[in-house]
Order: C-alpha cells, then sequence, then structure tokens
C-alpha cells in the first residue's frame, strides 16, 4: 500500500504538475523519499526558500501550468513569502506543498511550532491543512485546481507529517477550473458608450492581452485609434520585432501622473486602477486626473481576451489589425565607458531571437522599453509586487520551463543580494541563463525614494544605509563560488565581446557591468 507522500506526488503527476522546486525539511523526508518510488518529478533544489518561490514563479509565468514547490513547516513558508507575494500579483499559478509537525506534536511548544495556517493566508488566495477527511489525493487535486483558476493563483496545501507516512489514497487528477468569468453586459454597453462618445479615453490591459496570443487582439483596438496602455507591472510581455509596442504606466509619480493628464474615462481590462507605488507627501495616490471615470470592463483574473475581442466586434473595428508599426531596430553603442543607458543598449542590439528577458533592473533600467522595443522577438518578465529578489529566480524557473530558449536575466547588484543563492541553482541544474549584474554599488531606488519623500540632503548614517561600499560586492567571485563562470566589464566593448560569448555557450554565466 502506498503512503500519503506517495499519493500526493502521483496525484501531482495525474495533474500535470512535474516539477517541484523544494528546500526540504525533516517533515518533508517522505515526501523525498517518495520521488525515488515515483518516476517523472523534476526536484530542483534551492538553497534559499525565496529561490525556490521565486522560481515557481518564473516557471509558471512560462509554461503557463503550475510547478510546486516543497517548504519547512512556518520558516520555511515565511522565508518564501516575498516572492509568492511578486507571484500573486502576477497571477502566478503556484501550488506549494508545506510541511507541519505530525499531528500529535502539535500540541507541544517545540522550537519550529508555528502559525502556519495564519502564514499561509497572508500569500495563498487558496490554503488547506490536509488530512481532515478529505484524503491527500483529494487534497492535493484541489490544490492544483486551485492555482489553475481565476488566470492563475497561489494554493498552499499544509501537511501534517503524519499525512506523509500513514497510508495513501488512489491518486487522482485535479478536476478542470471553473471558466474564467466574462465581461458582464451592462460594462461592455459603457465602454462601447464612452469610447464613442468622442471624450478623451484608454483602455488600461495586462495578463493575457499582454502575452503573444493576446496581443493581436489588442492591436485591433489600437489599429483603431483607442489608446491602450499596460499596467505599470505584469506577468509577461511578448515584445520585439513584428510586436505591438503596448506603452506601460510611468513607474514614478510625477511621470505617471503628466503622462495621464487630460484623461476623462479610464477602461480597465483585468487591472487594477493605476495608483503610485507610495504615498508620498503633497502628491496624489491615484495617477488618473481628478474626475476621471474609471470603469470596469472585466475584472482581474476574468477572461480578458474575451472581453477585448467582444469590444472590438462592439465597435465594428475590422476583424484583421492593420500591420504593427516597424519599431527602430537597436544598434550597438559607440565604445566607451559602461552607463546604464549604453549597458541597455548593447543587451538590446544583440538579444537572442526569442530569448526571455526577466528584468530586475529596478531603478537603473527604468528605459529598458526604450531600447528593447525594435530587439529580436522575446517575452519580457519584471518584478510584479515591488518585493526585489525576483529577478535570479525568475530567470531560474523560467529556463526550468523552456530550456530550448536563452535565458537573460538583467539585475541590480543590491536586489541580486537577496537571492543570489540561485546562481548554484543554475549551475546544478546546468540551466542556460546569462546575468547581467548592473553593479552600481548602491540601493540607487531607495536614493531617490530618499528625494521622494523630500529628503534632499541626507546625512553620512543615511548614505551608508543606502550604498554597498566599504566593501564593495565582488559578483565574479560570488558567482564563481557558486559554479557559475563570470566576468567583469565597464566598456562597451568588453560587455559586446562577454555577451557575444555568452550567448554562443550553453549555461550559466555572470557578467558584473560595472557602472557609475
Amino acid at each position: 500500500m502506498m503512503n500519503g507522500a506517495e499519493s500526493l506526488v502521483r496525484t501531482l503527476l495525474a495533474s500535470n504538475v512535474d516539477v517541484c522546486f523544494a528546500n526540504p525539511g525533516t517533515s518533508e523526508m517522505h515526501f523525498v523519499a517518495a520521488l525515488d518510488r515515483v518516476p517523472g518529478m523534476r526536484c530542483v533544489l534551492g538553497l534559499f526558500e525565496g529561490v525556490v518561490t521565486g522560481a515557481a514563479d518564473g516557471y509558471a509565468r512560462m509554461a503557463g501550468r503550475p510547478a510546486s514547490t516543497l517548504l519547512h513547516l512556518g520558516p520555511g513558508l515565511t522565508n518564501g513569502m516575498a516572492n509568492l507575494h511578486n507571484a500573486r500579483k502576477a497571477r502566478s499559478s503556484i501550488v506549494n506543498i508545506v510541511g507541519e509537525h505530525a499531528s500529535d506534536h502539535l500540541q507541544y511548544e517545540s522550537p519550529l511550532r508555528s502559525d502556519v495556517p495564519g502564514a499561509a493566508a497572508l500569500a495563498s488566495d487558496w490554503w488547506r491543512v490536509g488530512g481532515a477527511g478529505h484524503g491527500i489525493a483529494r487534497d492535493a487535486a484541489d490544490a492544483v485546481t486551485a492555482a489553475r483558476s481565476q488566470d492563475g493563483q497561489i494554493a498552499t496545501l499544509i501537511l501534517p507529517a503524519d499525512t506523509a507516512w500513514s497510508p495513501g489514497g488512489e491518486p487522482v487528477a485535479a478536476a478542470e477550473p471553473p471558466a474564467l468569468a466574462r465581461a458582464p453586459a451592462e460594462g461592455m454597453r459603457r465602454a462601447v458608450e464612452a469610447l464613442r462618445s468622442g471624450r478623451r479615453c484608454a483602455l488600461l490591459v495586462t495578463g493575457l492581452a499582454l502575452e503573444e496570443a493576446g496581443l493581436p487582439v489588442v492591436a485591433r483596438l489600437a489599429g483603431a485609434g483607442i489608446r491602450v496602455m499596460a499596467s505599470q507591472s505584469n506577468r509577461r510581455v511578448a515584445r520585439g520585432r513584428g510586436r505591438l509596442v503596448v506603452p506601460r504606466v510611468p513607474f514614478a509619480v510625477d511621470q505617471g501622473v503628466a503622462w495621464l493628464a487630460g484623461l476623462e474615462v479610464l477602461i480597465l481590462a483585468g487591472s487594477h486602477p493605476p495608483a503610485a507605488f507610495f504615498g508620498y507627501p503633497g502628491k496624489p495616490r491615484m495617477l488618473t486626473p481628478a474626475g476621471c471615470e474609471i470603469q470596469a470592463l472585466v475584472e482581474p483574473g476574468g477572461d480578458v481576451l474575451h472581453a477585448l475581442a467582444w469590444l472590438a466586434d462592439e465597435l465594428g473595428l475590422p476583424g484583421m489589425a492593420r500591420p504593427v508599426p516597424a519599431a527602430e531596430a537597436p544598434t550597438l553603442p559607440a565604445d566607451g565607458r559602461l552607463d546604464a543607458d549604453n549597458v541597455m543598449q548593447t543587451m538590446a542590439a544583440m538579444l537572442p531571437e526569442h530569448a526571455i528577458l526577466c528584468d530586475e533592473s529596478v531603478s537603473s533600467g527604468r528605459s529598458l522599453f526604450r531600447f528593447t522595443d525594435g530587439a529580436a522577438p522575446h517575452d519580457y518578465l519584471q518584478i510584479t509586487g515591488g518585493a526585489i529578489g525576483s529577478g535570479l529566480p525568475m530567470a531560474t524557473g523560467a529556463s526550468v520551463a523552456c530550456p530550448d530558449r536563452k535565458v537573460v536575466c538583467f539585475e541590480g547588484d543590491g536586489s541580486g543580494m537577496y537571492t543570489l543563492q540561485a546562481l548554484w541553482t543554475q549551475a546544478r541544474e546546468r540551466l542556460d541563463v546569462v546575468t547581467i549584474i548592473l553593479a552600481n554599488r548602491s540601493y540607487r531606488i531607495l536614493q531617490g525614494e530618499l528625494k521622494g519623500v523630500g529628503i534632499d540632503q541626507p546625512g553620512e548614517q543615511a548614505h551608508r544605509m543606502l550604498d554597498l561600499v566599504g566593501p564593495e560586492l565582488d559578483w565574479v567571485a560570488l558567482a564563481r563560488g557558486q559554479g557559475v563562470d563570470a566576468v567583469a566589464v565597464d566598456t562597451v566593448a568588453g560587455l559586446a565581446d562577454a555577451f557575444r560569448g555568452a550567448c554562443a555557450r550553453r549555461g550559466p554565466f555572470l557578467i558584473e557591468a560595472r557602472i557609475p
């Protein structure tokens, strides 16, 4: 008779979940042992739980289906919380398997006892403590269905250790998730009326609308003169030569306010209203102008593609979009000392066809889209929840999902330090990832935020909280210490040579681009 852990693995496999990013502990040992007895599950070890959850996020964005994670009790779950937050904002599908103490051990105040359900509720759309009458197979199948629902959710299944070693039931396959909610007729009527009224309107889109299958529908609308824009943070965007350029709402409050100035109606297609990242003294909380009418065409997690196609039909737009205007192809900049702009221009000019570009360049990479509009066709993944430390793990998971595609990770040096253990996983799994570290030796984004809250003349202590010098980080040594070959460059020619060589080979490689 199979035990609960084996029943769990077989149920995940029957539900098309065949990758597990893991950092297990004692409570999960029966699950680890079950991997030897049940073939088919690829288990990828991460040396920190933030790597595990961030990799599951990147995998889900590119695979279009969930991975599972294996986390150890409350501390393991909460160590991975930041990237679960990012994944939840992206509507990525993830099934977390969290080990818990044996049911009869929870009565004792042991060192690792904690409120695991309370922690799960913070970053999960669905959670359940297993072994309470459903059976471990049914619990696991329900978790997969929940993760696939509403265009992607975080599902967390908490399993007391005795559910793993006790007899398990027959594995089952997860049920199909409910159909995505469609736009209500009244919302459609209001949107059509607004777009025909002559008022200054815009359509704010995200999710599937920005992926390859959705862009032709968006192009029908944009080609008719409708102003279409993307949310500032998006799960995945199909970009590059031959694809419609959909501008994003700017990050900075003043730029966002100026960009949306004069707007009278904003129609939301699966997106949230554009709020500022933070509340700043004397600045607006919403980027839309006062009096702007905000309409929800379809709610987040709903069927955005159906809503946009229906909208185009109601407006009588042609079934085929006009040809996409050609964006200017990037060219290599002149040689010279590196700065953020010529790093991005070099990368854009040399980006391989159908690469996956994972961006956590934060402040230094703000103008990345300006350089990559006309780059080779690629998929763009970005940090979505503002919790830094997502870039390296996200690139790791994306490469597991798409082993035949080159992954380029564009990473800030400060944010990269949060989860640099992902480099070890890349080396161990021989993942085809090129990482470019923008090494400005500071938390540049926080230096800007200090000014944003009105502190123009920070003192020595404030400066020390926001720089990365004394000592400086050595990314070449950090990478090589985890099995990833690396080089440091400070000129355009040096970067071009290093990037060309990295893209011509397979396997992980890191380039430390030293900029002012």
